[in-house]
C-alpha cells in the first residue's frame, strides 16, 4: 500500500498531460492535432513538481514503482506491437548501429576520462553507461571492478541528466535529421539515447508528434538489443582491467545480465506471432476477438509508459544532478554528444 500516493500523483500528472495537450492543440491553437506531445507535458509536469515543491517522502515508494516497475511492464506489453519476424528483422538491421556506437563510446569515453584525471574507474562506468544500458549497465559493472559509490552516483547522475535532455530533444532532431524517416529515426533513438525509459519516452514522444508507431517499435526493439550487450562487454571490460591490476575478479554470473523485461517483450512477441496464425488464435479465439485484445494490450502498453514518463520527471532533481562538479559533467556531456554523433553518422551511411 506504501506505492499508492507516489503511483497515483505519477498517473495524475500523465492524464494531466494528455488533457493539456489535447487542450493546447485544440482549444488555444485550434488544430485538429496537437503539435505538443503529451508525454513530454508528463514528464515536464513532474520534473517541475519535483523541483519546485517538496515532496514528503511517502510519494517516493510509489515514485520508484512507477519509474522501475511499471516502465517494465509497460516494456513487456509493447512487444504484442510486433510479430517475431518483425522483431528479427529491426534486431539484425540495427546491430551494425548499436556495435559501431557502443565500440566508439566505449574506447573514446575511456581515453578522454583519463585525459580530464577522472579516476579509470569512473571512466569506465560513464562510458558503459552511456553506451549500453544506462544505469543498469552502471550498477552491473561498478563491482567488477570495485568502483566507490561516489564514482557509481556520479556515473548515474551523468547518464540521467544527458539523458533526458537527450529525450526531449533527439525526438525532433530525429525527424529533421532523417527527413521524416520513421525507421531511421527509431533506430537513432534506440542507440543515442541512454536509459531504457528515457528511450521509451523519446519513441513515444515521436509516435505522438508525427503520427509515426514504427519509430517507437523500431526504438524499442533497439534499445533491447543493445541493453543485451552487457552479457558481453561487462565481462570483456572486468576481464581487462583486473589483467592490469593487481584486483581480484568479480564477475557477474552471466544470467543477472539479462533483464527480465527483454525476454518478457520477446514473449509477447512471439504470442503476438501465433496467435496471428489462423482464423482463430490459438485454435480457440475469434480473428476479431483476437485483434481487440492486441488493440487493448497496446493500449495498456502506452498507459504503463506514460505513467513511467511521469514517474521520470518526479524523480529528476536538477539541484542533485548538478552537483557532481564540472569534470564529470563535462565527460557526461562528451559522451552523449559522441553517441549521438556516431549513431547519426552510421545511420546516415548504411541507410
Amino acid at each position: 500500500m506504501t506505492i499508492i500516493p507516489g503511483l497515483a500523483l505519477a498517473l495524475l500528472l500523465a492524464i494531466s498531460g494528455q488533457y493539456l495537450s489535447t487542450f493546447i492543440g485544440t482549444t488555444v491553437i485550434g488544430l485538429a492535432k496537437s503539435p505538443v506531445s503529451g508525454i513530454m507535458l508528463a514528464i515536464l509536469l513532474g520534473i517541475v513538481m519535483r523541483n519546485t515543491i517538496a515532496l514528503p517522502n511517502i510519494f517516493e515508494p510509489g515514485i520508484r514503482f512507477g519509474l522501475v516497475r511499471v516502465l517494465r511492464v509497460g516494456i513487456v506489453l509493447l512487444g504484442i506491437r510486433l510479430s517475431f519476424g518483425e522483431l528479427g528483422a529491426v534486431g539484425l538491421q540495427s546491430l551494425p548501429v548499436i556495435i559501431g556506437t557502443v565500440t566508439s563510446a566505449l574506447l573514446i569515453v575511456t581515453y578522454l576520462t583519463r585525459k580530464l584525471g577522472l579516476s579509470r574507474r569512473l571512466g569506465t562506468l560513464i562510458a558503459v553507461g552511456t553506451s549500453v544500458c544506462g544505469a543498469t549497465a552502471i550498477v552491473a559493472m561498478a563491482p567488477t571492478i570495485h568502483a566507490t559509490d561516489e564514482e557509481v552516483s556520479y556515473s548515474v547522475a551523468c547518464v540521467t541528466l544527458f539523458g533526458i535532455i537527450a529525450m526531449l530533444v533527439y525526438p525532433f532532431a530525429a525527424h529533421w535529421f532523417f527527413d521524416a524517416n520513421p525507421f531511421t529515426a527509431g533506430l537513432f533513438l534506440g542507440t543515442a539515447v541512454h536509459e531504457t525509459a528515457q528511450v521509451a519516452g523519446a519513441g513515444m514522444a515521436y509516435q505522438q508528434y508525427y503520427g509515426a508507431v514504427q519509430a517507437l517499435d523500431v526504438a524499442t526493439v533497439t534499445k533491447l538489443i543493445r541493453n543485451l550487450g552487457m552479457l558481453v562487454i561487462i565481462p570483456v571490460i572486468a576481464v581487462i582491467y583486473h589483467r592490469s591490476s593487481d584486483a581480484q575478479d568479480v564477475l557477474p554470473r552471466w544470467w543477472t545480465m539479462v533483464p527480465l523485461f527483454v525476454v518478457g517483450f520477446a514473449c509477447m512477441s512471439l504470442l503476438r506471432t501465433v496467435g496471428d496464425r489462423g482464423d482463430m488464435a490459438f485454435g480457440v479465439i475469434p480473428a476479431e476477438t483476437w485483434i481487440v485484445l492486441v488493440a487493448n494490450i497496446k493500449d495498456a502498453a502506452e498507459l504503463c509508459l506514460t505513467v513511467a514518463m511521469a514517474a521520470v520527471g518526479l524523480g529528476t532533481s536538477i539541484k542533485g544532478l548538478l552537483s557532481i562538479g564540472g569534470k564529470p559533467l563535462a565527460m557526461g556531456l562528451v559522451a552523449a554528444l559522441l553517441v549521438g554523433g556516431v549513431s547519426a553518422t552510421l545511420i546516415s551511411v548504411l541507410y
